[in-house]
């Protein structure tokens, strides 16, 4: 790090009010060195790039703080509709950049760092990433606060502060090594604490019945072992509009009580038990589930989130309105991202009845027209299942409601069905067995107002599958919302000269209506254009070489196709097809099949859950693979393999503009959305893939063909299941032959007998659920049309032009309209700027 010079002359920083703070270069610059000298006691002798990145996160803090107090009093003096995302997962990744972008200073802050002798990337790259969810999941709610905000739209995020987020993953000998991700090491600048707000937290106990002076059966829950939630605050900025939203995480800490008994029996260390293991609920982002521990431990967590999200909420309401809920349901509305935060249908009824003695009626009336469902999967064994002896252990009140929530509904079904016990089975909430479980995607269904799946296929087949019954029963409920992705951070801040290159050509007016990319289309035929993009996307490529180099120990071919599959390693997602394919052209290299060649780079990256076997399996395959390949000269540049360690957003950042290819080829029918498929769509690669997900829509937009489509429907995948046989495929095809035998003989682990034993018989099995190798062919054949394009530069560079400009429709701007404008039914609130 350079040393900082703090002898050039600067003028004195204002002493004013907050909502003066200055914009301009010198105004940072001298806010900068306040902070860095006075608030963290540093000096130009200190070389720790650490401080630097806080005293600069310091000053433009205080710029969305200025904004952030005029929102909320904006929306509080409006006394607006207002929704609330209730969320396990916010995967932020990193603030600072896109601060900047918000406030619209980054050419401000660049220069004032300049001055300085500091180099602005190299700030924020000091940044750790929030790693507070697990993939797709907790990025698409980071984005859609995004264009909550940007929209001008009251809604606040509520989510969980986990001390550790999601495993930092090195790879050791080819194998995925789980290390902790102390995120908070060095604190969090950008957070409030609000112990003002924290909310009690009750678990185990009993429950007790009495009658009121009315006569009416009151329920006590009583006996309990408490814990505190208390609220971190983060500012949530739109863009350049001055409203600044909230997403507010809550941290477990122990109540200030502990057990007189056992201390005055002298055993102090019991007796301090459970406050020294409160804090242990926000811990770590998705305890591993295999053991009743980790089980309860969940439980624990997403009855905290909703329990303290529905209490702050609720305190705010009768800080204003008294005990008057007549008019609550048309103030709020709940949105569930996903099954994880269903148990707030039981909660806030817990609230309603037990805690302001509504009746039960009146309470589900508002709880039913607050409460909305995501889903986000079309795995059943991905829908949530708790034990009723977990739920009655540490939830004993909660059970009695969900029980008493199913006897009525139950009564709803059977009198829609009179005698219909095998559909009031199917239905219950409570699924029977040797175990009893709490179905908890029923839940959410059975007390919400609206339950939307996130792309058209998705919605279409949980209408048809796996919630048929519920569509039956309530079709009005049902309603489709394709994801998005912020073109904030995915192509203006992660691709800026892309962006630019927009931006001169057609306007700015694409940063908030995406739509306006179409008009790129216009330009497919402009050599001048065009060739700034090839050379706009050639650099990008070479920023993923460079960001890759020294952990890789050697350099990539720039002119390359850049072939990318980076996500969660699942056997749906099928990375192992992926490599089956890399095997299929080594396996051409070396028999000297290379007539018409196109050299390639295949990147995978992603991060696979710690209990899951196969999962991880794939990663050591992928992983040998490549260092069989990479280390062959014979193959030289015309093939690499290279698997991306420790994929998180900001190295999303640096691949999606870098990126060629996009492989999406997950088995039809089981993939519910994506979003890094919209990311490299934006970003102007090319899309293989099946047509799953959001792939379809993307295909419709961007049209045939600009999209490689290959392999089976989710209608054909349905059908094949009853006659499937890998066997046979084999057999009939001689390049998937050549491949298994590389595989079978122990070609890429000579020195680890059968560790891939588990992998070869899952593609070879008639069960597999995947069906890995059915697509084989097919995938083949469309990889042949990809290197045809690719070997047709200015071809190739028209497709990725028409592919950025088709990406208009996955937004979240588009998809929180529509949000919006279907479920939440919010007035947006222009915020006054103060002039700043």
């Amino acid at each position: 790090m350079a040393h900082i010079r703090f002898y050039k002359s600067q003028p004195k920083p204002h002493i004013t009010k907050l909502a003066e703070l200055g914009m301009d270069k010198e105004q940072l610059e001298a806010d900068f060195k306040r902070y860095y000298g006075h608030r963290l006691g540093r000096d130009e002798n200190c070389r720790t790039l650490n401080y630097a990145y806080q005293a600069l996160s310091m000053a433009i803090s205080d710029r969305l703080t200025e904004r952030w107090k005029r929102t909320y009093n904006a929306y509080k003096n409006q006394d607006c509709r207002k929704a609330y995302y209730l969320s396990m997962e916010f995967l932020m990744g990193r603030t600072l950049s896109n601060a900047m972008l918000s406030l619209g200073i980054h050419d401000a802050v660049d220069e004032a760092m300049y001055d300085l002798g500091l180099e602005l990337e190299e700030l924020v790259d000091n940044e750790p990433d929030a790693g507070l969810g697990n993939g797709g999941l907790g990025r698409l709610a980071a984005c859609f606060l995004d264009s909550c905000a940007t929209l001008g739209l009251p809604v606040n995020g509520y989510g969980l502060r986990y001390e550790y987020g999601m495993f930092s993953q090195d790879i050791v000998n080819g194998e995925q090594i789980e290390k902790p991700d102390h995120w908070l090491r060095n604190g969090n600048v950008w957070e409030i604490e609000r112990l003002e707000y924290r909310q009690r937290i009750k678990f185990g106990g009993r429950t007790e019945t009495r009658t009121d002076g009315n006569g009416v059966l009151r329920v006590s829950w009583v006996d309990t072992r408490d814990v505190y939630a208390v609220p971190f605050d983060t500012p949530i900025p739109g863009y350049q509009n001055g409203t600044v939203n909230t997403l507010r995480l809550w941290k477990a800490t122990a109540t200030d009580e502990f057990d007189l008994q056992e201390f005055n029996a002298g055993d102090y260390a019991e007796s301090v038990a459970e406050k020294n293991t409160a804090e242990n609920i926000t811990m770590v982002l998705y305890p591993n589930d295999a053991n009743e521990n980790g089980k309860a431990l969940r439980l624990r967590q997403q009855y905290l989130l909703a329990s303290a999200s529905l209490q702050d909420i609720i305190e705010t309401w009768v800080g204003r309105h008294g005990h008057d809920f007549a008019s609550f349901a048309d103030k709020h509305c709940f949105q569930l991202n996903d099954t994880h935060p269903s148990i707030a249908v039981a909660e806030l009824m817990r609230l309603l009845v037990d805690i302001y003695g509504l009746p039960w009626d009146k309470a589900w009336a508002i709880t039913s027209s607050t409460m909305a469902y995501t889903n986000h999967t079309l795995l059943p064994e991905a829908l949530e299942r708790w034990s009723v002896n977990l739920f009655r252990q540490l939830l004993p009140r909660l059970l009695e409601i969900i029980f008493e929530i199913n006897a009525r509904f139950l009564a709803e079904v059977s009198a829609r069905w009179p005698n219909d016990t095998s559909r009031l089975r199917r239905m219950s909430l409570i699924e029977e067995g040797r175990e009893q479980y709490v179905r908890m995607a029923y839940l959410a269904i059975a007390g919400s107002y609206s339950v939307n799946g996130v792309a058209q296929l998705h919605s279409e087949l949980l209408q048809k599958g796996l919630f048929r019954d519920f569509y039956e029963l309530w079709p009005h409920k049902f309603n489709n919302k394709t994801n998005g992705v912020t073109p904030r951070r995915w192509l203006a801040a992660c691709n800026p000269n892309l962006a630019e290159l927009i931006t001169k050509t057609i306007g700015d007016g694409w940063l908030t209506d995406l739509s306006q990319l179409q008009h790129l289309k216009r330009y497919v035929d402009d050599k001048a254009f065009c060739g700034r993009w090839r050379e706009i996307k050639q650099q990008a490529k070479q920023n993923l070489i460079d960001f890759k180099k020294q952990e890789l120990g050697f350099d990539l071919n720039v002119n390359a196709l850049f072939d990318v599959q980076v996500k969660r390693i699942h056997e749906y997602k099928r990375q192992l097809l992926n490599v089956l394919h890399v095997i299929h052209l080594y396996d051409r290299i070396k028999r000297g099949d290379t007539a018409n060649w196109t050299d390639r780079c295949v990147l995978i990256g992603g991060k696979a859950a710690p209990g899951y076997f196969m999962a991880k399996r794939i990663i050591k395959l992928i992983n040998n693979v490549s260092n069989v390949i990479n280390n062959d000269p014979q193959v030289g540049d015309k093939l690499k393999l290279i698997f991306l360690p420790n994929y998180r957003v900001s190295a999303m950042e640096k691949i999606c503009p870098g990126a060629d290819l996009s492989e999406q080829i997950s088995t039809a029918g089981k993939e519910a959305s994506g979003t890094g498929n919209m990311k490299f769509m934006m970003n102007g690669a090319l899309t293989i893939g099946t047509l799953d997900g959001a792939n379809i829509e993307i295909r419709e937009e961007a049209g045939d063909g600009n999209f490689f489509l290959f392999g089976l429907n989710a209608q054909e995948v349905e059908d094949l299941h009853h006659h499937y046989d890998p066997k046979a495929i084999i057999q009939q095809d001689a390049d998937l032959q050549r491949v298994m035998r590389l595989l079978e003989c122990g070609h890429f682990n000579p020195f680890e007998f059968g560790i891939f034993d588990t992998l070869i018989a899952s593609i070879k099995s008639p069960h597999d659920p995947w069906m890995t190798i059915a697509d084989f062919r097919s995938f083949i054949n469309a990889q042949k049309r990809v290197e045809t394009a690719y070997r047709d530069q200015e071809r190739w560079t028209k497709m990725s032009i028409l592919n950025c400009a088709a990406s208009g429709k996955f937004s979240t701007d588009r998809t929180i309209r529509e949000y919006n404008n279907e479920i939440w039914k919010l007035t947006p609130v222009i915020v006054d700027n103060g002039n700043v």
